[in-house]
């Protein structure tokens, strides 16, 4: 019996757009708000996304050159570390909601308690993203398509009236206390991380819909990129203007609390949660459906089990690519938040590590490239290398500390022992 190995086609521009920006922005402008202005202040955290964008950009430009010319669902390894990621994030955010998640308290992990309702709250949605990729690439997009554009619906609301109802004032000083360069370089450091998802139109690529303009995933890409910038900088600016980000940053509040707080109403705090669910729900998606592709491909190849390139006779999916990212996913939810922060690291520098691989093949393999085309991938391989070299060098502000280089590590010994057992 032949193994089917076709995935099916059926995901438009719309859908890789959403794909792009969904699996990019997450739920870090909620959690991690305090985190980021501590470290760059207003001034700084903006101005490290907004450049941090335009230097993605001739990556973005790269990738949207070698997706158009080869559509394959095995580009770069990038990000499959993030669904881990959502899946502790997830008891952190419902804990806003209702605080009797942080009752039930199971064990302690590098002094983060895991209490049973988080847990349980994990395990519920890594089963419902799993559920929703394994019926189909036309349920997951659609599913992209509804939480992206509600996330942006809910943020042209939050946002305006933040923008609206706020000062200026409140941005003062600009920059945190090590200064402007030091603020912004903080913030670019994590950037990778937090704009990584772009990639998930190279990976859904063999699903384009027949007909489909090719061109058009280097357009998803790239507005995906600019849209995700923009989008960071601006909810930095929103929550700076209306609650003071000093007081924000030594209270650790998260950006519903500023808000609910400077508006004294509990039902902007809500509407930003509700967002903040809908965000969630579209990273996960979407890096799990890229992740799942990676892995096939890696199946395709020989470089994993070849069990993995199996595809659903029915659905069109990587089945069992998805049944194994569901249960590597559980398992990290038991580590609960003290997985956030050494991920988003090592997340940047795997980040950069996939990105210079991308940007190097066409210069290493000498096709015939137009002179704009060869400057934007030697730019590419510059700005991801420097990635690579702030998170790596001891010293750089941001660099790796002794979680970070043990998570690191425990991710290469998964992948050698993927490659000594294919």
């Amino acid at each position: 019996m032949t193994v089917p190995r076709s995935l099916h086609k059926t995901l438009g521009f719309l859908e890789y757009f959403t794909f792009g920006f969904g699996s990019m922005v997450g739920v870090g402008w909620v959690v991690l708000m305090d985190d980021w202005l501590g470290r760059g202040g207003p001034g700084g955290a903006m101005l490290g996304f907004l450049l941090g964008g335009l230097l993605l950009l001739p990556i973005a430009r790269t990738y949207a050159r070698l997706v158009r010319d080869v559509p394959d669902a095995g580009a770069e390894i990038a990000y499959t570390e993030r669904c881990p990621w959502e899946a502790a994030a997830i008891g952190n955010l419902l804990a806003r909601v209702f605080p009797a998640m942080n009752a039930l308290p199971l064990y302690e992990v590098a002094g983060k308690v895991i209490t049973a309702p988080r847990l349980v709250a994990g395990l519920l949605l890594t089963a419902l993203v799993t559920v929703v990729n394994y019926r189909g690439i036309r349920v997951s997009g659609r599913f992209q398509d509804v939480t992206t554009l509600g996330l942006l619906a809910c943020f042209a609301v939050f946002g305006t009236l933040g923008f609206a109802r706020g000062s200026a004032a409140r941005l003062a000083p600009p920059f945190a206390a090590a200064g402007p360069f030091i603020s912004v370089l903080l913030v670019m450091q994590i950037v990778p991380y937090f704009m990584t998802g772009f990639e998930s139109v190279a990976k859904a690529s063999e699903e384009a819909r027949p007909g489909f303009d090719p061109r058009d995933f280097g357009r998803a890409i790239t507005l995906a990129v600019v849209a995700g910038s923009a989008f960071y900088a601006l909810v930095v600016g929103a929550v700076a203007f209306v609650y003071p980000w000093r007081e924000l940053v030594s209270n650790h509040l998260g950006t519903e609390a500023a808000f609910a707080r400077a508006f004294g109403s509990a039902a902007i705090a809500r509407l930003i949660l509700a967002a903040a669910f809908l965000s969630l729900f579209k990273v996960m998606n979407g890096n799990f459906m890229a992740a799942t592709r990676l892995l096939l491909a890696l199946g395709r190849r020989g470089l994993v089990h070849p069990s993995l390139g199996a595809v659903h006779p029915r659905y069109g999916t990587p089945r069992v690519a998805i049944v194994l990212l569901a249960l590597l996913t559980a398992a990290t939810a038991f580590l609960g938040d003290a997985l956030l922060v050494p991920v988003t690291e090592v997340g940047a520098l795997a980040a950069g590590v996939g990105w210079c691989a991308a940007c190097l093949t066409p210069l290493l393999a000498r096709p015939v490239l137009t002179p704009r085309s060869e400057v934007l991938a030697i730019a590419a391989v510059i700005v991801s290398f420097g990635i690579v070299l702030m998170k790596v060098i001891p010293g750089v502000p941001g660099s790796f500390t002794l979680p970070e280089w043990i998570a690191l590590a425990a991710w290469c010994a998964l992948g050698a022992a993927f490659w000594v057992r294919r």
